[in-house]
């Protein structure tokens, strides 16, 4: 497959999603499905394009675009077929990994949206 994400890769999102999810949603064909619409996301949200500044980007910020871009694509993952981890443990553990993703997530969102911490990034 291709594993089409800018800045998260489908190794990326495997890790965060964790153990026993649905063999459907954990493939690279899958996760190509959302990755660029994630990542689409954020650059809208914080207003900024980071896919295409993303080559000249600090490895620290590089490093916050993909937590917070593999958190939200995790967070699908695991929706898709919660009952995979339920077969496996509780549906309180897919439901735990999903709020855990979620203040991953919002964290990032939040500190690239900052824009003094942008420009702080940005000058890195």
């Amino acid at each position: 497959m291709a594993d089409l994400g800018i800045y998260t890769k489908f190794a990326d999102i495997s890790a965060r999603a964790g153990a026993n999810v649905s063999a459907v949603s954990n493939l690279v064909g899958w996760t190509d499905l959302i990755v660029l619409q994630v990542e689409a996301m954020i650059n809208c949200l914080t207003r900024y394009n980071w896919s295409d500044a993303y080559a000249g980007l600090n490895a620290d910020v590089k490093g916050l675009l993909t937590d917070t871009s593999a958190a939200i694509c995790a967070i699908y993952v695991i929706q898709y077929d919660m009952s995979s981890i339920a077969a496996a443990g509780s549906l309180i553990e897919a439901e735990d990994r999903i709020v855990v993703l979620r203040d991953i997530a919002l964290r990032g969102l939040s500190l690239l949206r900052d824009k003094e911490i942008q420009t702080f990034m940005l000058g890195a």
